[in-house]
């Protein structure tokens, strides 16, 4: 029924009027926005008032109630807690989604604990609360609204999840200015179009991208683009399926990527990302360890990574884990200055003399320089001579620097 149900989302169109659009957004149902094999409906946006578009303000002043402004009333802006001296983070939910949700302001706290920020969840609802093809139209209407509060673009950072993404890049455009960081972009009607429809790296001056749910829409009900289109490409366990992934809930890998970004903001050397051209030659491990310029942290801080890049399209796979070592030989556990690792197992098997055994493991948290290495072994066999058995050497380096 859900499938059913998605579908039909996906193909039913309604038309609103085009004659209550401000003629200066320059808004358009011709080819490329509609009319093409990924849009194959002749649609037009809604008017904003049938969108409703609301901005919905938390500060470091008032983190757990927000502040509705509107670019309708500048008094609801001078009467808030907006900071023109801090930098702007607009918040974009997706497709039936709304942004009174828990994820945006759960988003706002946390940056609270580490910056002064004005933080925006806009909120689209009533026209992402409709057919799929429609609310794929109506981002450009939510794009150009946000673009209306009048900003220095330098100063403003959009997040974007799903079809928020998009908005995101409809804004980005329109500003030629700065769109930060887009998580999850959406795939139907929007994989394989024109640069000018979805997102693309020109819409800001840096552009990465989460991709957590990239598998083909038919038939794997994947709703995130596997198509690069950001400065840098972030794809972690290959982009795909993501750690706990139940198939009772279709949009699961879809709602990881503002996941992994939330908890990427109070984990800032987390989240390592490593230059690979495949997965599969990540999974082989043939992209260890970092190269000399260093990795990239996906998330909230890879924009401190982009002075080290003017490719576009860098792929960068991040695992489950933040902190990846190569190590030889068997059961060893990791005792560092921030803390200690817990056993992991490098060989099972029979040990003979001079053999060396390499394996990689991702470890929970950063236990920093490591002072000691642990080394274990079982032995399920009874030998009357009860020889000794030792590590000759162990050699652990970091991913992150080689050392």
């Amino acid at each position: 029924m859900l499938l059913s149900w998605t579908i039909v989302l996906l193909l039913l169109a309604t038309v609103r009027g085009e004659d209550l659009l401000p003629a200066f957004w320059l808004l358009s149902d011709e080819k490329p926005w509609a009319g093409i094999i990924q849009r194959p409906f002749k649609l037009f946006p809604w008017a904003p008032k049938d969108i409703d578009t609301g901005f919905l303000l938390y500060t470091n002043e008032n983190p757990n109630n927000f502040q509705r402004i509107t670019t309708t009333d500048p008094d609801t802006i001078e009467a808030s807690n907006f900071r023109l001296d801090r930098k702007t983070r607009f918040i974009i939910h997706g497709f039936l989604d709304k942004g009174e949700e828990s994820w945006p302001s759960d988003l706002c706290k946390k940056m609270f604990k580490v910056e002064k920020v004005n933080c925006i969840s806009v909120d689209w609802r009533l026209g992402a609360r409709t057919a799929y093809s429609q609310a794929v139209q109506n981002i450009r209407v939510v794009g150009a609204e946000i673009t209306e509060l009048g900003y220095s673009p330098k100063d403003v950072h959009l997040i974007g999840h799903s079809l928020g993404a998009h908005a995101a890049a409809e804004a980005g455009r329109r500003l030629g200015g700065h769109v930060g960081r887009i998580t999850d972009p959406a795939e139907p009607r929007f994989q394989g179009t024109p640069e000018e429809v979805r997102l693309d790296p020109s819409n800001a001056a840096f552009v990465d991208v989460i991709h957590t749910d990239s598998a083909p829409i038919v038939p794997s009900l994947g709703f995130g683009m596997s198509q690069k289109v950001g400065h840098l490409d972030f794809f972690p366990n290959g982009g795909k399926e993501m750690p706990g992934w139940t198939s009772n809930f279709v949009a699961c890998n879809h709602l990881r990527s503002h996941k992994y970004y939330a908890s990427s903001i109070l984990n800032p050397d987390g989240f390592l990302g490593y230059p690979c051209a495949s997965y599969s030659e990540f999974q082989e491990n043939g992209c260890f360890p970092c190269p000399a310029e260093g990795c990239p942290k996906m998330g909230h801080y890879a924009d401190q990574f982009k002075g080290n890049t003017s490719a576009v399209g860098q792929t960068f796979f991040e695992h489950r884990r933040n902190w990846r070592y190569k190590v030889s030989v068997t059961l060893i556990a990791l005792y560092g200055s921030n803390g200690n690792s817990k056993q992991y197992e490098i060989f099972k098997g029979s040990l003979k003399p001079d053999a060396s055994h390499v394996h990689y493991i991702e470890v929970d948290i950063n236990v920093g320089k490591i002072q000691k290495v642990k080394f274990l072994r079982n032995n399920h066999v009874i030998n009357l001579f009860s020889p000794k058995l030792g590590a000759s050497q162990i050699t652990v380096q970091s991913g992150e620097d080689g050392t």
